[in-house]
């Protein structure tokens, strides 16, 4: 017996919603998961090269939590994983998130525990911290979560845009780009802050994107903050800004994201990546299904 498990990349905090918006992307970790006589993870893409290639695999690290948590006395069975993703690590897109997904999603298939989705995200809500980027790789669409011990949240599907991600060459990591977030506002800038997070979710669930873009602009919680650690941040923000709904800073950075229409995206991409070349460009979709299994019967050779 072998499964398919393929989990969704993420982008979160679309300008104020931090900790609590997230959207599926369509960039994806894909693990084959065979039987074997040990573990082993074995990278497919270049970007995956220096994983752990044993128990220390953070993929197994979260299915050995699960089990031990809601499988009894069962042990894992031993798999070889084969492993690919086309998720750049480190760049504000939910790379940790779709492992903790895939681990969740491996322990379930290999002890038919036969979770939940509100357990799977609550599970991986308490490992996370936050639900906004695991909620959306495991349901999709973009989901509106809440977490104080147990995860309360919407989800609402996203059609007509498409999320324009610029990756820079360089990695920024989620703690260093917390390090530099203010540990209180006052009561008026709470005000302020939550404010435009609720014109936000509105805006969303409306599909009023200008709107949304214009909230982008007015976060209080992260990204003036975040921005000083982007040097380019500034300038590419005003200039993407021109041509699209908004922009915004992916999760903790350093990618940055401008919602286009569908309509108008090829051209003025085309133009983006001319003007700004040493960048990586993404056209990337919302992914509105979540992650994907698939048991697949191994066929036996014929004699």
């Amino acid at each position: 017996m072998s499964w398919l498990i393929k989990v969704p990349s993420s982008t979160s905090n679309l300008g104020a919603g931090f900790d609590s918006i997230g959207l599926a992307l369509n960039l994806y970790l894909e693990l084959q998961v065979t039987r074997a006589d040990e573990w082993e993870f074995i990278p497919a893409s270049d970007c995956l090269e220096s994983i752990p290639k044993g128990k220390d695999n953070l993929v197994y690290e979260i299915a050995e939590k699960v089990a031990n948590q809601y499988g009894g006395e069962r042990e894992l069975p031993p798999c070889q994983v084969v492993m690919k993703s086309d998720i750049p690590l480190a760049r504000g897109l939910g790379s940790s998130a779709t492992a903790i997904i895939a681990g969740i999603e491996l322990a379930d298939a290999l002890l038919d525990l036969d979770l939940s989705e509100d357990e799977k995200l609550q599970i991986a809500t308490e490992i996370e911290g936050h639900p906004d980027n695991v909620a959306p790789s495991l349901l999709g669409g973009c989901v509106i979560g809440h977490y104080d011990g147990k995860v309360s949240y919407t989800q609402i599907p996203v059609k007509g845009v498409t999320f324009v991600a610029v990756i820079p060459n360089f990695e920024l990591k989620t703690k260093d780009a917390r390090a530099v977030l203010p540990k209180e506002f006052s009561y008026k800038e709470s005000v302020q802050a939550s404010s435009v997070a609720n014109v936000s979710v509105a805006a969303i669930c409306q599909g009023n994107w200008k709107l949304l873009g214009e909230m982008m602009n007015k976060d209080y919680f992260h990204q003036p903050y975040r921005k000083s650690l982007i040097s380019h941040y500034d300038e590419l923000h005003e200039y993407l800004t021109r041509n699209s709904y908004g922009v915004f800073l992916s999760g903790a950075g350093p990618t940055m994201i401008a919602v286009v229409d569908d309509k108008n995206v090829f051209n003025i991409v085309k133009q983006w990546k001319y003007e700004y070349p040493d960048y990586q460009w993404l056209s990337l979709q919302v992914e509105n299904t979540g992650v994907y299994i698939e048991e697949q019967q191994e066929i036996q050779p014929q004699e």
